[in-house]
């Protein structure tokens, strides 16, 4: 049984008002005591026959069940691997190879994370496939239609997120792994910034492929998992003892793989209890709070409705985004701009979906998480109105 949420996170204390939980959450202080016993006590490795094995042994399968728990799937079906990014490469590496297929074809989307478009350009590269990158919409979602006209019969896979990691939209999911499966195609889903933060199911995706990643939900950095539908082929991203099914080989991170079915198991209590209500309550209050204050000049970029409960972005004429927020010491906070050389560019997400560069450069990606407090949304409205005002 894990104890109620803690009030305060220590790595929080004294510092900004954190509002950056999509780029990285604090490890949650129950998730860093379920798994600290596993770097020290039971160090054994659990592949090993003698009772210095069997607790380790028994951890690994335990935080299997948590993860497969959280997202509808059987603990058989959940492989451990160190990153979200191993995971997407597990499996849209491993669907390509296993297929032995001369030219596969695969379909992903523009605003998809980098590690699967650079996956894909790899594929591209190394392995003679052939990748097909569907555009969005103005509110980022990939429209089913765009897909059906996609799909041929060289088709081994396609990939798309589950939430947009910058604007928070909920891609149409369980539409496209319906087309994708008519054709024959596996479908992989990022659901990274997802698992969590709203309620996923794998069987009512119907998706054959799910990346979960820890450092998204409180876990450490280093703990992810890979869902792998019973009967899907990969071929392995890691040859070796046989681990993980064969798929990743190397003696498991048992302290890591505590820690992310710790994360898993508090996730889903959470979402049971409500959580994300009280999360979307805060960041609508920011965003009225911003609204009322900056009348004209607020835009809300991505839908309204059909996102992430914890995710806001925003664009504010006249600023840039990255000069807003180095006037805002009081928040800690991230936007859509990349800056190379001391030269920003706009977000490619944000130019995808079709906003002027003046738009994207001014947008600010504010995402709340479990130690957000009311306190903390006047702080970040206030100090986000007074630097606008000032620019």
């Amino acid at each position: 049984m894990i104890a109620g949420t803690p009030d305060a996170h220590p790595g929080l204390a004294g510092g900004p008002v954190y509002l950056d939980y999509n780029a990285t959450t604090p490890v949650d202080p129950r998730v860093a005591e379920a798994m600290l016993p596993y770097l020290a006590d039971f160090f054994g490795n659990p592949s090993s026959s003698h009772p210095f094995s069997q607790e380790p042994r028994r951890a690994l399968a335990e935080a299997r069940a948590q993860v497969a728990n959280l997202i509808g799937a059987r603990p058989d079906e959940v492989v451990f691997t160190g990153s979200g990014s191993e995971a997407d490469l597990l499996a849209l590496r491993g669907a390509i190879l296993a297929s032995g297929r001369p030219h596969p074809h695969v379909i992903t989307q523009t605003t998809e994370h980098p590690a699967v478009l650079e996956t894909c350009r790899a594929l591209e590269r190394l392995h003679g496939a052939r990748v097909t990158v569907l555009p969005v919409n103005g509110d980022g979602l990939v429209e089913p239609a765009a897909l059906a006209a996609a799909l041929t019969k060289d088709t081994v896979l396609v990939s798309v997120m589950a939430a947009n990691n910058e604007t928070g939209v909920l891609q149409p999911i369980t539409a496209l792994t319906a087309l994708a499966h008519e054709h024959g195609a596996l479908f992989h889903c990022d659901a990274a910034q997802a698992v969590g933060k709203t309620p996923l199911d794998v069987g009512e995706l119907g998706v054959d492929l799910l990346t979960t990643v820890g450092h998204k939900m409180y876990a450490p950095k280093g703990a992810a998992a890979l869902f792998v539908r019973d009967g899907v082929r990969l071929e392995p991203v890691v040859y070796g003892g046989g681990q993980e099914r064969g798929l990743r080989a190397g003696t498991e991170n048992v302290a890591l793989a505590v820690a992310l079915g710790t994360a898993a198991q508090i996730a889903a209590a959470e979402l049971a209890n409500g959580g994300p209500a009280r999360i979307a309550a805060l960041r609508d209050d920011l965003h009225r709070r911003l609204a009322a204050a900056l009348p004209g000049r607020l835009h809300l970029n991505g839908p309204d409705a059909q996102r992430l409960p914890n995710t806001l972005n925003v664009s504010i004429d006249g600023v840039l985004g990255h000069e807003l927020l180095a006037a805002c010491d009081q928040i800690a906070a991230s936007t859509g701009s990349a800056c190379h050389s001391g030269t920003h560019t706009p977000s490619p997400v944000l130019t995808a979906m079709g906003l002027a560069p003046a738009r994207a450069l001014g947008a600010l990606r504010l995402s709340l998480g479990r130690w957000t407090r009311h306190e903390d949304i006047e702080t970040a409205a206030a100090a986000l109105i007074r630097a606008a005002a000032a620019g």
